[in-house]
């Protein structure tokens, strides 16, 4: 049973609207950053500078990532979701030129 609201070190929520194009950007990013989401969001939101771990478990977290994806890619519904994936990494790596 989780513990009770006052009891919890992090107890207050931030919620905010996203369109469906900035949810599926967003998403791609947490993919590629290997974070969790609210690791992920915290990072962001207080402007810490967000970074790919080269560690084995989120080298091999996001090999299977990938691997779910490239085996998905017949489907409409997840091939929106590998373009926005995509595209993200391509803004990364052309920011990185």
């Amino acid at each position: 049973m989780p513990c009770k609201r006052e009891a919890r070190f992090r107890h207050n929520t931030i919620a905010f609207w996203l369109s469906d194009a900035e949810k599926k950007r967003v998403e791609a990013r947490i993919i590629l950053s290997g974070m969790q989401k609210g690791e992920y969001y915290r990072a962001a939101i207080l402007g810490q500078r967000v970074v790919v771990d080269g560690s084995r478990y989120h080298s091999a977290r996001l090999a299977a990532v990938l691997e779910r994806m490239y085996a998905d890619l017949t489907s409409q519904e997840k091939s929106d979701a590998l373009t926005a994936v995509l595209e993200e990494l391509l803004s990364v790596w052309e920011k990185q030129e």
